[in-house]
């Protein structure tokens, strides 16, 4: 079992940066792929990000290429989310979730889910 927790989101103005963290516990190895979804009110969960072993490898999805960063570090067992030049269509629940195996931007890929934390960007 792994469990995750998010951290770090909150309220901010259009054009502001968050940093997202997940704390990871239980059976995570460094060679499982980390990543983000989220999910704004009335729509399907998305893929944001994801990175795999030993950050090697990331992906974005289109609609945050060159604003978010997503970064890993193994020894403290974390995954950042760094958001900059924030939109009012980027607020949403961000999850942080985990799978043993190379990143997948689908959703049904991934085993193990945080709680979620509330990204809210206002204009």
């Amino acid at each position: 079992q792994v469990q995750l927790v998010e951290s770090g989101g909150g309220l901010v103005q259009a054009g502001g940066s968050l940093r997202l963290s997940c704390a990871a516990s239980g059976r995570i190895f460094s060679s499982d792929a980390m990543a983000w979804f989220r999910q704004a009110p009335g729509t399907e969960r998305e893929f944001v990000a994801a990175i795999g072993w030993s950050g090697g490898s990331a992906d974005y999805a289109d609609s945050v290429k060159g604003r978010f960063i997503i970064s890993r570090d193994d020894t403290e067992n974390t995954v950042c989310l760094q958001m900059n030049s924030l939109k009012p269509e980027d607020t949403a629940v961000y999850y942080c979730t985990s799978r043993n195996g190379r990143w997948s931007t689908r959703m049904a890929a991934y085993h193990y889910w945080g709680q979620g934390t509330q990204v809210t960007v206002s204009s």
